[in-house]
């Protein structure tokens, strides 16, 4: 079919289901939601057979719903009705939650209904289940739909009206408000500490949780709970780490992962200890493990090979924030690699974080230095460095296992090991041009080739994301695994250790070794480095100040006032008229 797409932006569910329609044979553009009449504008150049709305934030105009069949993805139970659907069921506690898609109509999310699916609401942030539940389960809702849509067209299939919903569903959704920051408000000297996370879960990504933070009035986001009992006073900051504040509650205390100051002008969301640095710079340091907070750990498992020896696989996690890496977090990670390098495992293997492998470094931070050229050639250093250690461990195998997205430098990052194994779902976006055309480095140009041939090369030249099942065709990746994160996770274990038990692994291990240093002799990877970073320095440094103007909005989430040209395919098609 021939499919629009009118969407807010191009986030990570529109994302998937633009890679998964296509792979499907459909013919899918993007217009982004910006007025009716650019809307209007898009319908005429493409001409779809369907409009699909992955991502809306208000209503289809009714000159376009009025002719065309268009189906709204709804992150909410079949009735549920509003905008903050998701943000409501987080809060209240709810055990199932889901999707639906449904026909625009006059009255916002009450058209008739083409499918629907639910899913069990874990504990978790907004962000990490729209990303995960939601977005899986409004793939399946619309591959649903447009099978619906065939039977629809030959008059043998009709939707079902919100009407008739209550008796095909054993749980019907209500008409709710616009969450507002009334009803999102801690009160600290009466909530616990499992109401205060689900007010911080529910606002996580966006908007936040208007509250105070030592005296500073803040938007805040990040949430963990301490479990180790802290003394203090209800709404306390008592203790810090690394990135985090903890505060207390009536029953115990909580992480406050990032915060967003709103006492300035023009401020971005932060780490904690970074947004408040003069604030908390006498509040006491965290002495002790802290549940959930620790962005990076190390543990291992051991296995009995063949022969009958003992073998270990170390398991490397590095869970940050968005997977936007700091040259703080870069360093620490760094000597993370550099400590699981020491340890007699024969396998080793780079778990990531459970939403993002990585997406590189940490253009927030830059943004908010001092000098945003200086820190992006700090940050990329500090990157670099871990692509160097990982890429130089000759005396184990080292397996990237992505159990989330991946994009930028954190893809290449990802690249710096022996293989690649993904789950399915997986996003990537190898590329660094729509960061206002910046070159990359991470050692790309000695990854890319390596993995495939001299051709590689042109998978920098796209800026269109690929799923993980693409990534394997072209050999960028190496084994994709169905399941969710944590099915993943214990297939990753499960294969590491039978890898481990392998009796070539040393032979294996030994060609490694061999062809690094085949590789070194040939180009080392210092000269590969030296290039990349004469090229980022003239981005970070130069005249063209691209990078820096994108990077600004990127961090700023400017509304677009235009579609990209190379997602708007209905615009390249009539050029003249577009403008």
């Amino acid at each position: 079919m021939r499919i629009l797409f009118i969407t807010h932006s191009f986030n990570s569910l529109t994302q998937r289901m633009w890679c998964e329609l296509r792979a499907r044979g459909h013919d899918v553009s993007i217009e982004f939601d910006i007025i009716d009449s650019v809307t209007e504008e898009a319908v005429e150049f493409w001409k779809p057979d369907l409009i699909l709305a992955p991502y809306l934030r208000r209503a289809i105009p009714e000159s376009v719903w009025s002719k065309h069949v268009c189906l709204v993805v709804h992150p909410g139970i079949v009735g549920d009705r509003g905008p903050s659907a998701l943000d409501w069921a987080i809060l209240e506690g709810e055990s199932e939650w889901g999707v639906t898609v449904l026909q625009a109509n006059a009255e916002m999310d009450a058209g008739d209904i083409w499918a629907w699916r639910t899913f069990p609401l874990r504990q978790a942030s907004k962000a990490s289940i729209y990303r995960n539940e939601v977005t899986e389960a409004a793939l399946a809702g619309v591959l649903e739909a447009l099978e619906n849509f065939e039977a629809y067209k030959q008059g043998s299939w009709k939707p079902l009206p919100l009407e008739q919903a209550p008796q095909h569903v054993t749980k019907m959704g209500q008409l709710r408000p616009l969450m507002k920051q009334e009803d999102r408000r801690i009160d600290w000297q009466k909530d616990s500490s499992a109401l205060i996370l689900r007010k911080l879960n529910a606002a996580d990504g966006f908007p936040g949780v208007r509250g105070e933070l030592l005296g500073v009035p803040c938007n805040l986001y990040d949430a963990h709970i301490e479990p180790l009992p802290i003394e203090g006073a209800p709404g306390q900051v008592v203790a810090k780490r690394e990135h985090a504040l903890l505060l207390k509650t009536t029953d115990g205390a909580i992480w406050v992962g990032h915060a967003k100051r709103t006492d300035k002008e023009d401020t971005l969301k932060l780490p904690s200890t970074v947004a408040l640095a003069a604030e908390c710079a006498d509040i006491a340091n965290w002495q002790h493990d802290a549940a959930g907070c620790d962005e990076i750990r190390y543990e291992e498992s051991t296995v009995t090979n063949e022969e009958g020896a003992l073998v270990k696989v170390g398991y490397l996690h590095f869970d940050f924030y968005n997977g936007a890496m700091s040259t703080r977090q870069c360093k620490q990670l760094l000597h993370a690699v550099e400590a699981a390098r020491q340890q007699p495992t024969q396998v080793l293997v780079l778990m990531g974080g459970r939403d993002f492998w990585s997406n590189g470094i940490h253009l927030n931070l830059i943004e908010a230095s001092g000098s945003a050229a200086d820190e992006s050639w700090e940050n990329i250093n500090a990157i670099d460095d871990v692509c160097k250690a990982i890429i130089e461990t000759t005396d184990k195998l080292v397996i990237s296992a992505m159990r989330g997205n991946a994009g930028a430098g954190g893809a290449y990052l990802a690249l710096t090991a022996d293989e690649v194994w993904s789950r399915e779902v997986v996003i990537l976006n190898p590329h660094y041009k729509n960061m206002g055309n910046l070159y990359g480095s991470e050692y790309w140009t000695y990854l890319l080739p390596r993995r495939m041939g001299p051709d590689g090369r042109r998978i920098m030249q796209n800026r269109l994301p690929i799923t993980a099942r693409e990534a394997l065709d072209m050999g960028l990746i190496d084994k994709v695994m169905a399941g969710d994160a944590q099915t993943f996770a214990q297939a990753v274990v499960a294969q590491a250790e039978a890898l481990a038990k392998q009796p070539d692994l040393q032979a294996r291990i030994a060609n490694k070794a061999e062809q690094r240093a085949a590789d070194e002799a040939k180009k080392p990877l210092a000269s590969y480095r030296e290039a990349e970073l004469a090229n980022m320095r003239r981005n970070f440094f130069g005249f063209d100040p691209s990078y820096h103007v994108a990077r600004f909005h990127f961090t700023r989430k400017t509304l677009h006032s235009w579609t990209p040209r190379h997602l708007a395919l209905h615009r390249q098609d009539a050029p003249e008229r577009a403008a």
